[in-house]
C-alpha cells in the first residue's frame, strides 16, 4: 500500500483521538527510516522516547524473537523465567528491594498512587490520602493519572475526576511546604518534564523536597516513564540528583516498542501492596521481559556516557543555530524553544525535510534512539537547522 492508501484505511476505521503527523513509515534501522514511496527520514522522535535501541536492532530482535518461539503469554498466575531474571536485573542495579511490571507509564503511575495510599491508611488510618503533583506535570491518561497531572486542559470533560490532587509550582519549595497537610500521603515529580515543556527540576529543590518528604514520612514517587532506561545518561535521572525516592516508576525505554511499565519499591514501601491489591494481566509478559534484559545489558557505563556525550554534542550544536533562544533537558531529552517561530510548524518543516521531530506545549522536543550515530545526530541536526530557517 502507498501512503495515501494507508492514511485512507486509518482515516476510515480507527478512532480519531490521535492528531497524526502526515506520515507514514514502514521500516527502519537504528535511526532511520523509510515512507512506504522510499523517503528517508531521520527519527529525533524514538516512539516518543520508547525505541531506546532504534528500529529493529539486531540483538533485541534476537532476544524476542528466540522467547516467542518458547512461550508468549502465560500470566502472572504461573512463573516465567524472563519476568523474574529482568526483575533481578533492575533490583541489582538500583538497590531497590522490589519491582512491579505492568503494560504502560500510566499503569505503573497507577500502582505508585494506590501504594501511597495504602502505605499512609495502614500507618495513619484514614484521611491521609492526598497527593501532591507539579504545575506542567505529565503522568498518564487513567482517571487517577490525568488527575494527577497538573495541566488544566487535561481536567475537562470527564468529571468527576479522582478526589486527593493537589499542584504546587515547580522549583518553589515553599509553594510546596504550604500545600503540605495532615492530609498528605505522597507527592509525586518527574525530575524532567516531558509533555510539559523538558522543564528540568533545580537540584537544590529536589534535594530540599527529598529531605522533607522524609521528615514528615511522605512518599517521595518519582515519575521516570520519560526519563528512565539511560535517556539522561544514567540508568535513571534520580542518579544526577543524588536522592533515593521511595517509589520510581518507568516504562517507554524499557520495552524498545514492545508494551511494558515497572515500579521500583524501597524498603520503606516494598511490602506494601498484597495480593489483590494490584494486578494486570499482561504485565511481565515473557516476550517484553526478554527485550527489556537485552536492553538493560546493553546499558553499561561507556553505553550510559555515550548517551551524555552525544546529547552535549546536539545541544552545543542546536545553540549555534539561527532561531533558537534556548534550550533545555538532560542527556538527551531535549526541548529547544525557537524564537519567533511556532514549534508545531517548525516540527512540520522538519518532517518536509526528512526529520522526526516532536513538540512539547511551545518547544521542539528531542528524543532520539540512545543508539543514534554521530552520522545520523548529523545529518538529522542539518535538517533541523533548514527547517528553523526555512
Amino acid at each position: 500500500m502507498n501512503s495515501v492508501e494507508i492514511k485512507e484505511r486509518d482515516q476510515n476505521h480507527i478512532l480519531g483521538t490521535y492528531a497524526r503527523n502526515d506520515l507514514c513509515i514502514v521500516k527502519g534501522k537504528g535511526a532511520t527510516c523509510y515512507s512506504p514511496e522510499g523517503k528517508k527520514y531521520i527519527d529525533f522522535s524514538s516512539g516518543i522516547g520508547v525505541n531506546s535501541l532504534g528500529f529493529s536492532d539486531d540483538g533485541w530482535v534476537k532476544a524476542i524473537t528466540e522467547q516467542v518461539q518458547k512461550i508468549q503469554h502465560i500470566s502472572n498466575l504461573f512463573y516465567t523465567e524472563p519476568c523474574g531474571e529482568l526483575a533481578e536485573v533492575l533490583v541489582k542495579r538500583t538497590g531497590y528491594p522490589k519491582v512491579f511490571f505492568a503494560n504502560s507509564g500510566a499503569e505503573a503511575n497507577e500502582g505508585a498512587i494506590k501504594t501511597a495510599r495504602k502505605y499512609s491508611f495502614l500507618k495513619y488510618g484514614k484521611g491521609r490520602h492526598e497527593i501532591i503533583t507539579l504545575v506542567n506535570s505529565f503522568h498518564g491518561r487513567t482517571l487517577a493519572t490525568i488527575t494527577a497531572t497538573g495541566q488544566d486542559h487535561y481536567h475537562q470533560y470527564f468529571d468527576p475526576f479522582v478526589e486527593g490532587f493537589l499542584y504546587a509550582n515547580a522549583n518553589d519549595i515553599e509553594d510546596m511546604k504550604s500545600k503540605i497537610s495532615e492530609k498528605t500521603c505522597a507527592v509525586m515529580i518527574e525530575l524532567v518534564q516531558g509533555e510539559g515543556g523538558v522543564n528540568t527540576l533545580d537540584q537544590e529543590y529536589v534535594r530540599e523536597l527529598s529531605q522533607l518528604c522524609k521528615e514528615k514520612d511522605i512518599l517521595l514517587i518519582v515519575d521516570e516513564v520519560q526519563t528512565g532506561i539511560g535517556r539522561t545518561g544514567k540508568l535513571f535521572a534520580f542518579e544526577h540528583f543524588g536522592i533515593q525516592p521511595d517509589v520510581v516508576t518507568m516504562a517507554k525505554g524499557l520495552g524498545s516498542g514492545l508494551p511494558i511499565g515497572g515500579i521500583l519499591f524501597h524498603s520503606s514501601c516494598a511490602d506494601v501492596l498484597k495480593p489483590g491489591d494490584h494486578g494486570t494481566t499482561f504485565g511481565g509478559n515473557p516476550v517484553v521481559c526478554a527485550g527489556g534484559l537485552e536492553i538493560l545489558s546493553r546499558l553499561d557505563e561507556n553505553f550510559l556516557q555515550a548517551v551524555t556525550e552525544k546529547g552535549e554534542f546536539m545541544k552545543a550544536e542546536i545553540l549555534k543555530m539561527e532561531g533558537v533562544s534556548e534550550v533545555t533537558g538532560l542527556g538527551m531529552m531535549i526541548g529547544i524553544m525557537p524564537s519567533g517561530k511556532d514549534a508545531k510548524a517548525v516540527v512540520n518543516r522538519c518532517l518536509d525535510l526528512g526529520l522526526m521531530a516532536l513538540t512539547a506545549k511551545d518547544k521542539i522536543r528531542l528524543l532520539p534512539p540512545l543508539t543514534i550515530t554521530i552520522e545520523e545526530i548529523k545529518e538529522g541536526l542539518e535538517k533541523l537547522k533548514q527547517a528553523l530557517i526555512g
